[in-house]
C-alpha cells in the first residue's frame, strides 16, 4: 500500500487548453489494460525536456533528444506517443528504428512530420518492442482525444506502480487564471539522475523559446532529481514540460514578473509529483525525508543525503523501526566530504536530537527514537557544521515485498 498518498480524483485534474490525450489498450505485455497513450497540443506550444543520465539509454529517449534538437519555429514539436509494457531499451539498432518508426505512424494519423513526435516507452528491458501492436493502437487513442483523461493517462503508463499518479494545481495571476496539469510514473530503479520514471507536466501558460528548458531542468533538479528509492538510474527516465500558451501574455524572459509565479507553482507540482513515486515506492512503508544542512555547497549536501538515502542498511533499520542510528552516522562518513570534521555533525531523528558533536547525545533515548520510526512518515535532519548549503532528498524503506515485487517482474 502506498505511504499516505490517496487517488487522485479525476473531477480535481484540470483540463489544459490546447492540449488532449487519449488512450488506448494494445494488449503489450498483457490484454484488457490501457498501455498506450497519444498527446497532442496546438501549434506554436513550447515543449522541454530532461533525461536519463544511464549510458544505456533507451532508444525512445535517444529519438526525443534529437527531435527536440532538430525543431524549428516552424516545425515545434506537436505529439507526444507513450507506451508501457516494454521500455524498448538494450534493443541496438532495431529498438532505434522501431522508435523511429513509431514517429512515422504516428505523425501520419495526425498529419504531421515524424520530427514533431515524441515517443516514449517504459516497462522490461531487453526486450523487442512490439511495433505492431502500438502502431495498430495509436489510432484508437486518437479517436479517444480529449482535454478531460488526464486520469486515465495516468493509468495508462503504469508499470508496477499500485495506482495512477496525478495533480492539478491554479494559479490566479494578475493576467489571468493558469492552470498546471501532471502524471507521472515509477514505483522502482529509482534513483536522482532521473529515476525509471515518466513525467508529464502540461499548462496553459506561454514561454518564449529556450526559456522552457531552463524552467524544466531546474524543476527536475528540485523534484524528480531529489528522490531515490533503490539507488538505481534507469534507461527510459523523461520528464518533459509542455507550454501551450493558450492563456496570459508569452513569458519572455526570467525578469518578467509572471516567470516567478509560474516557475514556483510548476517547481511545487513537480516536488508534489516526485513524492508520489517515493510514497509508492516498491514493497514501501515508510515515507522519509532527508534534510542535510550546514555544508558549504550544495553538492557536498546532496552527496550525504544520497549516501544515507541509498544505504540498504538506513533503509532496513527504517522498515524495522529500528533505530539502529549509527548506520547513518556510516553512511555521512563514507558520503565522500574527504575533510569533514565529525566533531561538527549533528543528527535529529524527527524532533529527537540524536547525534551531538559527532558522538551520542547524552541525553537520547532509544526508546525516543524507536517512537519516531514507528511513524509512516519521518524526518531525518543533518548539519554537518560546515557552511550554510542545504539539500533536502526523498526516499522510503527497504522492505520483503521490494525483493519480492523485482523477482516476480517479469513473470
Amino acid at each position: 500500500m502506498p505511504v499516505n498518498l490517496p487517488l487522485p480524483n479525476p473531477s480535481e485534474l484540470k483540463p489544459i487548453a490546447g492540449f488532449m490525450l487519449g488512450i488506448a489498450e494494445a494488449g503489450i505485455k498483457k490484454p484488457n489494460r490501457k498501455d498506450v497513450l497519444v498527446m497532442t497540443f496546438v501549434p506554436g506550444t513550447e515543449v522541454a525536456g530532461v533525461f536519463t543520465q544511464n549510458r544505456f539509454c533507451a532508444a525512445p529517449v535517444q529519438v526525443c533528444i534529437s527531435h527536440l534538437e532538430a525543431q524549428t519555429e516552424t516545425k515545434k514539436i506537436q505529439a507526444m506517443v507513450v507506451n508501457t509494457g516494454n521500455a524498448n531499451a538494450g534493443t541496438g539498432e532495431e529498438g532505434l528504428q522501431n522508435a523511429l518508426k513509431t514517429c512515422v505512424a504516428l505523425a501520419a494519423d495526425l498529419q504531421l512530420e515524424p520530427l514533431q513526435i515524441l515517443p516514449f516507452s517504459t516497462g522490461v528491458i531487453l526486450e523487442p518492442l512490439p511495433l505492431e501492436k502500438i502502431i495498430a493502437a495509436m489510432p484508437r487513442a486518437i479517436a479517444n482525444l480529449a482535454e478531460q483523461h488526464w486520469f486515465a493517462a495516468a493509468e495508462a503508463i503504469m508499470t508496477t506502480d499500485t495506482q495512477p499518479k496525478a495533480a492539478s494545481l491554479t494559479l490566479d495571476t494578475p493576467q489571468g487564471q493558469i492552470n498546471m496539469t501532471g502524471i507521472c510514473k515509477g514505483a522502482g530503479m529509482i534513483h536522482p539522475n532521473m529515476a525509471t520514471m515518466l513525467g508529464f507536466i502540461a499548462t496553459d501558460a506561454g514561454f518564449a523559446p529556450g526559456l522552457l528548458q531552463q524552467l524544466t531542468r531546474e524543476a527536475a533538479d528540485l523534484s524528480f532529481n531529489a528522490i531515490t528509492i533503490d539507488g538505481d538510474t534507469s534507461t527510459n527516465d523523461s520528464f518533459i514540460v509542455v507550454a501551450t500558451g493558450q492563456v496570459a501574455p508569452i513569458i519572455q524572459n526570467q525578469d518578467d514578473p509572471l516567470y516567478a509565479l509560474v516557475s514556483e507553482a510548476l517547481i511545487t507540482l513537480a516536488k508534489q509529483l516526485a513524492q508520489m513515486i517515493v510514497r509508492d515506492g516498491e514493497g514501501a512503508t515508510k515515507f522519509i525525508t532527508i534534510t542535510v544542512q550546514g555544508g558549504k555547497t550544495a553538492q557536498e549536501c546532496r552527496l550525504v543525503a544520497k549516501a544515507v538515502a541509498h544505504s540498504p542498511l538506513v533503509k532496513t533499520a527504517f522498515f524495522a523501526s529500528d533505530p539502529n542510528l549509527g548506520r547513518i552516522l556510516a553512511a555521512i562518513g563514507y558520503a565522500g566530504i574527504v575533510d569533514l570534521d565529525v566533531r561538527q555533525v549533528q543528527l535529529w531523528l524527527g524532533d529527537i536530537w540524536v547525534a551531538k558533536n559527532g558522538g551520542r547525545n547524552p541525553n537520547y533515548h532509544e526508546a525516543d527514537g524507536q517512537a519516531v520510526m514507528q511513524a509512516a512518515e519521518i524526518t531525518v535532519k543533518i548539519d554537518l557544521g560546515r557552511g550554510s548549503a542545504t539539500q533536502t532528498i526523498w526516499t522510503c524503506d527497504l522492505s520483503h515485498d521490494y525483493v519480492s515485487i523485482n523477482a516476480d517482474y517479469r513473470s
